[in-house]
């Protein structure tokens, strides 16, 4: 029997926001609770199908993708971060929230129990008001990320001018960060950060403007995080919201099934993963810096000469960047003879939770995002990092301060050269300094993936609060 209470779940268009919400759509359907997932029809077509036993639960809401007065600003099929270059992002923000009416439209005929939403819909307070449905904010970031930025009022008016009047203010902890902390943004981080988050665009509101009413106007903040990881960062948000706080696990993706990896892949895949059979366990490195970070020439090219000095067997998730006319312009010339035998470049799509399943891999290069983090550590797998947008180098940051990843060495401009690079693979992969570091990974893949924690202890948690925190508004 269907269950009776119903949940209405928005994210905002990138992916790194959207997957999060699926996760927990599944989490919270596998517990019984009813599911609509609304997002725009390419963004809902990309994500994958729900088991057949949940079906019954999870409904795909696809509201049109709105059209903006310029319609010639975004590309045609455009609906995600994904498919635009940085900055028409804003414009992207128009489209978002011409969302406003059918979202309402969908609120007012269906009567959800609950809302939950991303940051962006800060309008999302207007339909709660109105039909009397209450919402919590759900945060795809770390509970030190958000920890990190504050409470509400410290990011609009005179608390914003008081707590974050520069780029500065952001490279070292904030004063409510009582306990020590290495949470801080390096310079180059700062400043793209401060703009990213107070710098006004087309779309009317800042990102900040937007985060502090959403914040201020929910009824409770869920968290993908967990007391095991970063126990004081929930205990202190709790403090700062003033509202509960309620952490819903980590949602890490089910683990995929022993020789899954031949029956989903086609063509190249069958020859890449006879390769990694071939490798010894724990050896290779995982490379792969995901699909929003647009990373330039100079950058993959130098990304590219680091893996090539260190000597060590490599599989490299490459997504061809806008600059490459063909796929082998997107390394240096020569490179794959140069690492004929030891390392692979696959350009395009990847299996990455098959990837990283496999026992030959051994440590993963990437960018820090949180979503990435959870995947690579349900393994075990020791981690190099090299941060470049948003929250990722806050990640970065209680990563190595928790003695589970080596950041790679920046300049002041956030430059990087493919000596550190080397060292830096190599401290993490096979030098004894680094067994440590190994050893760590190994104990935090109990915590990232212990799906019975997560499933049972924390989503069940946020179930029980949803059925019994609050009572809608007649």
């Amino acid at each position: 029997m269907a269950s009776k209470m119903h949940v209405v779940m928005l994210p905002w268009s990138a992916f790194g926001h959207i997957i999060p919400f699926f996760q927990l759509s599944i989490a919270i359907a596998k517990a019984g609770i009813r599911v609509s997932l609304v997002s725009t029809p390419r963004n809902i077509q990309r994500l994958p199908k729900p088991q057949p036993n949940l079906s019954s639960l999870i409904k795909f809401v696809e509201l049109p993708f709105p059209i903006v007065e310029d319609g010639s600003v975004l590309p045609e099929g455009a609906e995600a971060t994904v498919d635009i270059p940085f900055e028409k992002i804003q414009y992207l923000k128009v489209a978002f929230d011409l969302l406003q009416q059918p979202l309402k439209q969908y609120v007012a005929e269906t009567s959800p129990d609950w809302i939950i939403v991303d940051f962006f819909p800060y309008w999302v307070t207007e339909v709660s008001r109105e039909y009397g449905v209450p919402f919590v904010y759900f945060s795809v970031f770390s509970a030190s990320a958000i920890a990190f930025m504050g409470p509400p009022y410290s990011l609009v008016g005179d608390g914003r001018m008081r707590d974050w009047p520069s780029p500065e203010s952001m490279r070292s902890p904030p004063e409510w960060i009582t306990f020590p902390s290495s949470v801080a943004l390096k310079d180059f981080e700062a400043k793209a950060l401060y703009s990213e988050f107070f710098t006004s665009s087309v779309s009317g509101a800042t990102t900040s403007e937007r985060y502090a009413k959403v914040m201020d106007s929910c009824e409770a903040v869920a968290v993908r995080s967990c007391v095991e990881y970063e126990g004081e960062y929930l205990n202190l948000l709790g403090n700062l919201m003033g509202k509960p706080v309620i952490p819903v696990g980590l949602l890490p993706p089910e683990k995929p099934a022993e020789g899954t990896e031949i029956q989903i892949s086609g063509g190249s895949w069958v020859g890449n993963f006879k390769w990694l059979n071939n490798q010894k366990p724990k050896s290779v490195v995982f490379v792969g810096f995901g699909s929003e970070c647009k990373l330039t020439k100079d950058q993959v090219h130098e990304i590219a000469y680091g893996l090539e000095l260190s000597e060590l067997p490599l599989l490299w998730a490459l997504r061809k960047p806008d600059w490459a006319v063909e796929d082998d312009d997107a390394v240096p010339s020569g490179f794959g003879d140069r690492t004929s035998g030891r390392g692979i470049v696959c350009i395009g799509w990847a299996p990455q939770m098959e990837i990283l399943a496999h026992p030959s891999i051994g440590g993963s290069l990437f960018h820090s995002g949180w979503g990435s983090v959870i995947e690579t550590l349900q393994f075990g797998h020791c981690l190099v990092v090299l941060p470049f947008i948003s929250d990722q180098g806050l990640n970065a940051r209680l990563l190595v301060e928790k003695g589970l990843g080596v950041e790679i060495k920046r300049g002041e401009d956030g430059s990087f050269r493919r000596e550190d690079i080397s060292k830096s693979l190599r401290l993490a992969m096979v030098s004894e300094e680094g067994e440590k570091l190994r050893m760590r990974a190994r104990e935090a893949a109990a915590i990232f993936g212990d799906q019975n924690l997560h499933q049972d202890h924390y989503i069940g948690g946020f179930v029980e609060y949803l059925k019994n925190g609050f009572t809608k508004q007649k």
